[in-house]
C-alpha cells in the first residue's frame, strides 16, 4: 500500500521509528545506485561513530533498543522472620531502570567509490534527528564529517526529510520549507544547489556528481521513499490515527486530515 502523501510522510519522523527509516533508505539508496555505477564506482555503505553519554543532550532523540522499567511495590515484613518488634515496617523493593551508560552511536551513510583510483568521489547523507539537535553530540559529528568532506575533492549530497531541529548550514534566505536536499559539488564550491520541498510536493530527482568525466548518476528519492515504505509495510506501522511526531503546523495539520480523510484513512 503506498503512503497517503505525495512527497515525504510526515509519520515517517517519529524518532521511534527513524532508525529503521533511516537504514531502509540507506540501503535502498545503495541499491538504486550501484546498477548505474558499475563497472567504474561501487556505492559502499560506511559509518561514522560517536560516543553519548548522559551528558548529550541529543539523547532525548536517540531510541535505545530496550527500555526495562518496573514499578516499586512496598510489602510488609513477614512477622515469622527476625525479631522486628513492629512486623508492619515496609520494605523498600528494588526498582529496575535502564542504566545511562556512555552509547556508542553508529549513523550509516553512502560513500560512492572509484575503484580504479581507490578513491571515494561522493558522499550521500540522510540525516537524523541526532544530527539537527543543537549542542548534541550527534550534530557535533555530523558537522565534523560535513567539514571534511567541504574542504576536500569529494561531492557531498545531504538529503534532509526532517522538519525538526537545526538545518544544515546554508546561506540565508532559504524559501519556507518542510525539507531540504543538498548538492555540493567540488569544482563549484561554495556554490551549491538546494531543493526547498513542501510537505505538499514530490521529492526530487538528484544528480549525484561522479569523477568530471562521467555523467551524473541519478537518484529518484520518492521512488527510493516509496520502495522503502511499500517493502517495509510502513502503512502497518504509521499510526495515521494520531497526529504525527513532531507536530505539523496548524496550516499543514489541515492539509494532512483533509489528505488522510480522502485515502479514507480519518473521518
Amino acid at each position: 500500500m503506498p503512503s497517503p502523501f505525495p512527497g515525504m510522510d510526515p509519520f515517517l519522523e517519529d524518532p521511534r521509528h527513524w532508525p529503521h527509516i533511516h537504514h531502509s533508505l540507506i540501503s535502498e539508496i545503495q541499491a538504486t545506485l550501484t546498477s548505474q555505477l558499475r563497472p567504474k564506482y561501487v556505492a559502499q555503505i560506511e559509518e561514522r561513530v560517536y560516543i553519548s553519554d548522559d551528558r548529550d543532550p541529543g539523547r532525548k532523540v536517540i531510541v535505545p533498543d530496550v527500555y526495562v522499567a518496573q514499578h516499586s511495590e512496598r510489602r510488609s515484613i513477614d512477622p515469622t522472620v527476625g525479631n522486628l518488634e513492629d512486623s508492619s515496617i515496609a520494605v523498600v523493593e528494588p526498582i529496575v531502570r535502564t542504566t545511562l551508560i556512555d552509547d556508542e552511536i553508529h549513523e550509516a551513510y553512502v560513500s560512492l567509490f572509484d575503484v580504479e583510483q581507490r578513491e571515494v568521489v561522493a558522499v550521500i547523507e540522510v540525516l537524523s534527528p541526532t544530527n539537527k539537535f543543537p549542542g548534541s553530540e550527534g550534530r557535533k559529528s555530523y558537522l565534523q564529517k560535513r567539514h571534511d568532506v567541504m574542504r576536500s575533492t569529494t561531492h557531498l549530497v545531504e538529503v534532509d526529510l526532517l522538519r525538526a531541529g537545526d538545518r544544515i548550514p546554508v546561506e540565508p534566505g532559504l524559501p519556507d520549507c518542510e525539507y531540504l536536499m543538498h548538492v555540493s559539488r567540488n569544482g563549484d564550491r561554495p556554490q551549491a544547489k538546494l531543493w526547498a520541498v513542501r510537505l505538499d510536493q514530490r521529492l526530487p530527482e538528484l544528480r549525484i556528481p561522479l569523477r568530471p568525466e562521467d555523467d551524473d548518476a541519478r537518484l529518484d528519492l520518492q521512488a527510493v521513499l516509496n520502495s522503502v515504505y511499500d517493502r517495509a509495510g510502513y502503512d502497518l506501522i504509521a499510526d495515521y490515527s494520531r497526529e504525527p511526531v513532531p507536530p505539523l503546523s496548524a496550516e499543514w495539520n489541515e492539509w494532512a486530515q483533509n489528505r488522510l480523510a480522502e485515502k479514507g484513512l480519518r473521518s
